[in-house]
């Protein structure tokens, strides 16, 4: 694809915003890549009368955590007219501004080395940022003009770097260092911004320009592959959305990746993605197979693809217009990041990646985990979306017994409410109409109708009368069970009609404690104690360190296979004396082996079937309607 610089059908918008009266500008610039230190100046042109209020958001959207982003302010300082303003901290994030008549400059610096994909990250090798923990905001003047100037290091090694972000260029050139423009600060924070010596491949999916962006040394990248297959996903989606236009809700779109030796996770941004992925997780040349770690990466690129509509633009009521600077509760999570963990693996059938076996395994292996903890029978999908800020994103040892993840389980929610429109309206219904209705009445042009106050994204209690209205479905008793209780949702059932059988694997024989150990130095700790598993019955907890079973040492070679090695002698329903330390002191318990029960379901097409899984089509003609 041809370089360009900025989007020629947004230019007449863009030098209206760079020429109002009142904007924000910003500088920043990478100071000190070993401090990991990024330096910023604001200019606000017209500061509040009574002293300008500055806050620096507390969290980022996407991410259900209130993570102080503040902290990492090291130094900051005011002037206007070329004297000092005074700055007084209201509070953990806040600032307000002595009153001036001319405009305010603040400057500060950011201490940037957080290696994920909410913060920001420095050194000699890139840096990548997201504009809410670097951009402080202008209370009371959101919705000017914001402009960002991205400066290029002064170190002699960063002269080859270059810029990826789907931040409107204003006077830069695309990849290039320079100035760029938001219409506002929620579009300012919501560009993540990469720059280094990344590898770069563009394509278009329906006519709409993407760029795929690796950070990371990955030898023997096979590029093309990547960026051929992630083309097939951004197409699918767009085709499911808009399966007559085809039309994109962005101008453009950019995948940027971060590899690492370990590491997994993404977020999503109205036009762009950040990723984070383990160095084996991407295909080499001359790779043939789809491995299970690239078919993951595949999956994490679908899901935050997925999001440019469902969440992004399809938002729950309380997400439509963020307070950025404390928790912002929904208790819908389950529908936009369950149904998204739905959607990630089914487009990748869709886009002809992945075949249906590979498919049941996928979803085989949600129902294990889902399955796994007993969290999952005292909190429901509906409590654990609402208690995100407190309980899934500040997970501890005793979360598989306490919580249940809106992810894994909001995405077999999904599945089973994709199963039962299907049955019950004989096919001609399903949650993929469900998905357009709700794009089409309350995600589509969503920014442009929320300046004017016509949409105010999706209220708690509407998916019901949505399914209604729309398939004549009742889904009341379903969402009861599954959403907002704590039922299992009766997949085993629901997929007979459509030729699927779930196979529940047998009682196991290999003995097991209930715990799950990780190494510490050369100790092994238990790091999660099942509820009223072997180890739990015997007075064991997390955090203790096993030294010793029936009188052999254990190590912390012995937490590589799970204890299976160390264990590997003995029956089931024998009793073993456990030396293990809680702090400082010895304990001495007995705990009798139970079997290894973990969930290992496995799901299969069942040899008569008449239809392919994959279409969800029911092989029974005539269902009769009735509530669910």
């Amino acid at each position: 694809m041809k370089k360009t610089t900025s989007n020629k059908r947004q230019a007449p918008l863009l030098t209206a915003l760079a020429g109002s009266a009142s904007k924000i500008i910003y500088t920043i610039a990478p100071k000190d890549l070993a401090g990991h230190v990024f330096a910023l100046t604001m200019q606000i042109d017209a500061p509040a009368a009574g002293g300008q209020i500055l806050s620096l958001p507390a969290w980022i959207p996407g991410s259900y955590m209130v993570r102080e982003f503040s902290r990492n302010i090291v130094k900051i300082t005011a002037t206007a007219g070329g004297k000092k303003v005074a700055l007084r901290k209201l509070d953990k994030h806040t600032w307000q501004a002595a009153p001036c008549t001319e405009a305010l400059i603040v400057s500060y610096e950011v201490y940037a080395w957080d290696l994920s994909v909410r913060a920001a990250h420095l050194d000699q090798s890139h840096g990548f940022f997201n504009g809410t923990s670097v951009f402080l905001c202008a209370q009371g003047q959101e919705e000017v003009a914001h402009i960002v100037d991205i400066q290029r290091a002064e170190d002699a090694a960063c002269k080859s770097w270059r810029v990826a972000t789907a931040l409107p260029e204003l006077k830069a050139k695309r990849y290039g260092f320079g100035t760029y423009i938001a219409a506002n600060y929620d579009e300012l924070i919501d560009h993540p911004v990469e720059m280094g010596n990344f590898a770069l491949a563009s394509f278009e999916a329906h006519g709409v320009p993407h760029d795929f962006v690796v950070t990371g040394k990955v030898p023997n990248l096979d590029m093309q592959r990547v960026v051929a297959d992630v083309k097939k996903i951004c197409e699918s989606q767009i085709a499911f959305f808009e399966p007559r236009s085809k039309r994109a809700p962005m101008a453009r779109y950019v995948f940027m990746t971060m590899v690492v030796g370990e590491g997994y996770g993404g977020l999503e941004h109205r036009a762009s993605t950040a990723l984070i992925c383990n160095r084996g997780d991407l295909p080499v040349l001359h790779q043939a197979d789809m491995s299970d770690a690239y078919r993951g990466f595949l999956g994490l690129c679908s899901h935050e693809y997925f999001h440019t509509w469902n969440v992004k633009r399809i938002k729950p009521a309380a997400f439509a217009s963020y307070d950025l600077r404390r928790e912002n509760y929904t208790s819908l999570l389950w529908l936009f990041e369950g149904f998204t963990s739905y959607y990630d693996d089914l487009m990748l059938v869709r886009a002809g990646l992945i075949d249906e076996a590979a498919y049941l395994k996928l979803i085989s292996k949600t129902i294990n985990t889902v399955t796994r903890g007993s969290g999952r029978l005292k909190q429901s999908v509906a409590e654990s979306s609402f208690d995100a800020w407190t309980k899934y994103y500040r997970q501890d040892e005793n979360s598989p017994n306490a919580i249940v993840s809106y992810y894994t389980k909001g995405s077999l929610v999904a599945l089973g409410l994709d199963l039962t429109l299907r049955a019950e309206t004989a096919g001609k219904y399903s949650l993929d109409d469900v998905m357009r209705a709700l794009w089409q009445q309350f995600g589509r042009d969503f920014y442009q109708k929320f300046a004017t106050g016509e949409q105010q994204g999706l209220p708690e209690d509407a998916i019901e009368s949505i399914v209604l209205q729309l398939t004549g479905v009742n889904i009341k008793r379903f969402l009861d069970r599954y959403v907002r209780g704590t039922d299992d949702v009766p997949l085993a059932k629901l997929f007979e009609a459509f030729g699927v059988a779930c196979n529940p694997a047998g009682k196991s024989a290999r003995p097991a404690l209930g715990v799950r150990v990780v190494k510490d130095g050369n100790d092994c700790k238990l790091a999660n104690v099942y509820e009223g598993r072997a180890a739990h019955l015997a007075g064991l907890s997390a955090g203790d360190v096993l030294i010793a079973i029936n009188d052999l040492r254990v190590t912390a070679a012995d937490a590589a296979d799970g204890l299976a090695s160390a264990l590997s002698r003995y029956r089931v329903g024998e009793t073993l004396q456990l030396h293990a330390f809680r702090r400082d002191e010895l304990l001495v318990v007995q705990a009798t082996l139970q079997g290894d029960d973990m969930p290992s379901s496995t799901l299969s097409v069942q040899q008569n079937a008449r239809a392919p899984l994959a279409a969800y089509r029911p092989s029974v003609q005539k269902l009769r309607r009735k509530s669910v």
